[in-house]
């Protein structure tokens, strides 16, 4: 998958994580599918994606403590 097709899709579900919170968690494991996708290409991920993951990570964190 091309690296603006993988951006779209994670655009997408941000969208989807804005209109269904109570499906949030499962939407991030999806945008984390996403991102691993790119590494396993070999791309670098660009730096609003890899603050969007940390962020995303933190948020669950505070969440479930």
């Amino acid at each position: 998958m091309a690296l603006e097709e993988l951006k779209a899709q994670i655009s997408l579900l941000m969208a989807q994580m804005v209109d269904q919170p109570e499906d949030a968690h499962e939407i991030q494991e999806r945008i984390r599918e996403t991102l691993n996708e790119l590494r396993a290409m070999g791309m670098p991920l660009p730096a609003d994606l890899v603050k969007l993951e940390k962020q995303l990570d933190a948020g669950f964190d505070t969440a479930e403590g």
